[in-house]
């Protein structure tokens, strides 16, 4: 799979202070519309965040895009 660096916005998801999993979202709107709904399905050592910056994306099988690994400032 072919891999790159683009400027995404992503939800992240935090389990007990580790990053456990990043998804791109379309935009920030759209990624605290998605954060909103995840944070009703509370669990007590998980939190969301809305990020935007430099990621390494993965090219799917697909066609859709993952995110790989953040790059933080």
């Amino acid at each position: 799979s072919k891999t790159m660096i683009e400027a995404v916005v992503g939800l992240l998801m935090f389990v007990s202070g580790d990053l456990k999993e990043a998804r791109i979202q379309d935009n920030m709107a759209s990624c605290l519309r998605h954060k909103r709904q995840a944070e009703r399905q509370y669990s007590a050592n998980v939190r969301y965040q809305c990020w935007q910056g430099e990621a390494e994306i993965e090219l799917n099988v697909d066609g859709s895009k993952s995110i790989k690994k953040i790059h933080v400032q």
